[in-house]
């Protein structure tokens, strides 16, 4: 028998089958490419070869999760657990938010899973906190222990602070624009574009049409230096959020980064303000200090935690 794990996001949906407690080939579609995530499970499920059998599945969703459903907060796909169990003929269905199984993969990473980013000491046996900029912003926290826990919050979508007049000035544009400011507005893909576009509108000239992916290449390049400012500025906010959510968490197991943008940047982020903005916390700037910060560089790390999850029977 073979488990069905899928990672579903706003831009990828990813699949494959754990058997043995091995994860098989992965495969990546389009999520806009298909009307809802029956479809494109089935395709997945079709393709696989001549007498297969999955009888569960495990996955992982980029959206809050309630009562076994899930709206995805960027793609038009709402997921429900027992409706995908009847249509895919499986004997369980666990639907965590995505987050929530990547903070599971968090104690089963190896040596070469993590790069570590400033300096800092993890305390054994304390909570880690997992933050993950890409289409969206998504954030969870690791709790070990007796009985170990993964717990995903919706902190992406709280108010973005500010730490100094430059911050402000930034925001304020944002502001104009969408009314209110989370951290996800400037923390993901769209928000290196937003920040783009607020450099631009700063310096009098139309923003254009970056994509994500254009702004990070040009940024480290060195042939654009708006581009590069803009991911500077990525780096001092994603800097002081982070700290934030290690004084949120006490998370003195350390803060991990994660998803699409972080671990294309990794020396970006070692040579920006992250790590100084991270410890900036006034009187408990000795406390976050202590704490380390690294990137998630294995790929596709949050089948590791949801093969964690069917092993613990998910």
């Amino acid at each position: 028998m073979s488990c069905f794990l899928a990672d579903v996001g706003g831009t990828r949906t990813r699949f494959a089958l754990l058997a043995d407690g091995q994860v098989g080939p992965i495969e990546s579609l389009r999520t806009g490419a298909y009307a809802s995530m029956h479809d494109a499970a089935h395709h997945f499920l079709n393709g696989q070869p001549e007498g297969t059998v999955v009888d569960r599945a495990v996955i992982a969703a980029a959206g809050p999760v309630s009562g076994g459903r899930c709206k995805l907060t960027n793609a038009a796909w709402t997921l429900d657990a027992e409706s995908l169990r009847q249509s895919l003929h499986l004997r369980s269905v666990r639907l965590v938010n995505d987050l929530e199984a990547l903070a599971w993969a968090v104690p089963h990473f190896g040596a070469n899973d993590v790069v570590a980013v400033g300096e800092g000491s993890a305390v054994m046996g304390e909570p880690v906190a997992v933050i993950a900029p890409g289409t969206g912003l998504g954030l969870a926290c690791y709790l070990p222990g007796t009985v170990p826990r993964a717990v995903a919050s919706e902190a992406g979508h709280a108010t973005l602070a500010v730490s100094d007049a430059g911050d402000a000035a930034v925001l304020e544009l944002l502001r104009r624009r969408f009314g209110h400011v989370s951290a996800e507005r400037v923390l993901s893909g769209a928000g290196l574009v937003n920040l783009h576009a607020v450099l631009a509108a700063q310096d009098g000239h139309a923003p254009g049409t970056p994509t994500p992916e254009e702004i990070v290449r040009g940024a480290l390049s060195g042939t654009a230096p708006r581009y590069a400012a803009a991911l500077e500025l990525f780096c001092g906010f994603l800097g002081s959020f982070a700290g934030d959510m290690a004084l949120t968490f006490a998370a003195r197991g350390g803060v991990l980064i994660g998803g699409g943008i972080a671990p294309h940047i990794v020396p970006v982020l070692r040579d920006s303000s992250f790590r100084m903005r991270f410890a900036a916390k006034g009187r408990f700037a000795g406390y976050v200090g202590q704490i380390p910060t690294g990137v998630i560089v294995r790929l596709e790390p949050t089948f590791l935690g949801l093969a964690a999850l069917a092993a613990r029977g998910g």
